[in-house]
């Protein structure tokens, strides 16, 4: 979960979901997302395989 949180919080930072989004214990709400294929892909490495997160939601702090 401690990593689920993180990706919301790095895709709020990046400005690509708004900050009232949230990630609970059984659910994700991602709000302002560009388009319904980002929401798909961000929901499939969500409640999926967790390994493609690294390529759906880069690490942007470098």
């Amino acid at each position: 979960m401690m990593l689920l949180r993180a990706v919301v919080i790095r895709l709020i930072h990046s400005r690509e979901i708004s900050p009232d989004s949230s990630c609970g214990p059984v659910y994700f709400v991602l709000y302002d997302l560009e388009s319904e294929d980002r929401a798909r892909e961000l929901a499939a490495a969500l409640y999926g395989d967790l390994g493609p997160l690294t390529q759906a939601v880069p690490d942007t702090s470098a």
